[in-house]
């Protein structure tokens, strides 16, 4: 299938960067490397898209069941594209793509709602909804076909163009996904740009983009909020999670165990609502831990394209330094290793799932976000301590209390400073559900209408009541 065209600066040869596949450390393809010059005419030609696009609401519709569609015909080719260059597991590539299809074909059916407000005046007023504009979807390299599609989706559905800009470490199979939606949609009004900083800073600060939603870290967050302040475009920002998961002492540890696992290590840990702290009773600690390590020690990890292998590469070089400098700084500082806690022999970016126990509470594998596949169990004494220390970090996305008392864990849940709280489970989101941080993780919401709502604008109007109206 055909890469979208990338149009330059006329009397400016191409540049492009290599894009690597993680699981070998082989660079497989290349992308364009855009310059921020280029965002003015990537811009213009959004906004002029959107003066058609904006009018039809049904149309819209129409286009983004098309789209998704069309993504599930291609699913093959995104899926194996995916794992090529994120590197994790073909069947959770193939999970992603129909997420995409998904997200696509909830939002063609969701409109806004024209609200009149009656407040006994004699006029009649009326809420309705308008779309704001280009906006700037930048998109990190763990989910890039999924966050993406959470981004565009709500934006497009709402009335808006987009211009989207993928990570430099995962940017083939965005652009095979413009490619394939290219098909579907009216001309520019899905754009998707590739290339190094400072392209994402000045896309971010750029005055035609009217909002701005990210995800990614907390430090880039905050450096894109700044940028759209200039312009006084709206920010939505999702800047990760230090997610706790609390442990309560009437757990059935072996019902819960490979569910616990999983959702601290699916995609190599790097998931914002991963469990990346765990907290578990003093008496129960050594049969947790007894149970994480025999998943750890016993899980395939290797390329994502075997189909024997259950957990895929770091993506990166610098994710896997990141993983292994907190690691090392947390056994430096006494804690232990109960599996893993290094690198993997072979060419890939590959680091074993690692147990750690025995962690003071203050390293930072505890304190900030580990983003890989590394979990540090942790021993409490009284549910008041765990409570404190899942909350005691500048993090708040997601966290989740696990127990046989129902009543009891919800009670315990409601106690977290997060945005969303699960029981006996983790990270699990339907397309309906708002999803949003507090504290350092975010900004607005995502999912569900609340997305929708979010890439629009009220209008109100006013008018004189009629006579016997």
């Amino acid at each position: 299938m055909p890469m979208p065209e990338v149009r330059s600066v006329p009397g400016r040869r191409a540049v492009c960067f290599p894009v690597v596949d993680p699981a070998t450390r082989e660079t497989f393809d290349e992308a364009p490397d855009q310059q921020p010059d280029e965002l003015d005419d990537v811009v213009a030609r959004a906004r002029r898209a959107w003066y058609d696009w904006r009018a039809d609401p049904t149309a819209r519709a129409a286009a983004l069941r098309d789209s998704a569609d069309a993504v599930e015909t291609a699913g093959d080719d995104l899926a194996r594209l995916l794992t090529r260059e994120q590197g994790k597991p073909l069947a959770e590539s193939h999970a992603e793509v129909a997420r995409t299809a998904a997200r696509l074909r909830y939002f063609a059916d969701l409109a806004p709602r024209t609200r009149r407000i009656d407040d006994g005046r004699p006029v009649r007023s009326e809420v309705r909804w308008r779309s704001l504009g280009p906006v700037a979807a930048i998109v990190p390299w763990n989910f890039p076909l999924q966050l993406a599609a959470a981004k565009f989706a709500p934006a497009l559905a709402a009335g808006n163009t987009v211009v989207l800009k993928p990570s430099p470490f995962t940017p083939l199979a965005t652009r095979l996904l413009h490619s394939v939606l290219a098909a579907v949609l009216p001309k520019d009004v899905l754009t998707v740009v590739t290339g190094h900083e400072p392209l994402g800073a000045r896309l971010a600060s750029h005055p035609g983009i009217r909002h701005v939603t990210f995800t990614g870290s907390v430090l880039t967050g905050r450096a894109v909020a700044g940028a759209a302040a200039a312009s006084l475009a709206r920010v939505t920002l999702e800047l990760g999670g230090n997610d706790a998961a609390l442990l309560l002492d009437d757990v059935d540890v072996d019902r819960i165990a490979d569910r616990l696992f999983w959702a601290a290590f699916r995609n190599c840990g790097q998931v914002c609502m991963a469990v990346k702290r765990l907290y578990v009773p003093a008496r129960l600690h050594a049969e947790v831990v007894e149970a994480l390590v025999e998943r750890a020690k016993t899980v395939t990890v290797g390329p994502g394209l075997d189909p024997e292998t259950r957990m895929g590469p770091v993506n990166n070089l610098p994710q896997l330094s990141r993983v292994e400098q907190v690691t090392e700084r947390a056994l430096a500082d006494g804690a232990r290793a109960a599996s893993g806690g290094h690198r993997l022999d072979g060419p890939g970016y590959f680091f074993a799932p690692t147990i750690l126990t025995d962690v003071p509470p203050g390293t930072p594998v505890v304190t900030e976000e580990q983003f890989g596949p590394v979990l540090p169990v942790l021993p409490y004494r009284s549910v008041d301590e765990a409570v404190d220390a899942a909350n005691g970090t500048g993090f708040g996305l997601g966290g989740s209390v696990w127990g046989t008392d129902l009543d009891r864990a919800e009670a315990v849940a409601d106690r977290l400073e997060c945005g969303t709280a699960w029981i006996n489970h983790h990270a699990e989101l339907s397309l309906a559900q708002p999803f949003a941080g507090v504290k350092d993780s975010g900004v607005g919401v995502a999912g569900g209408p609340w997305s929708l709502y979010g890439n629009l604008r009220p209008f109100v109007v006013h008018r004189p009541r009629e006579a016997g109206r």
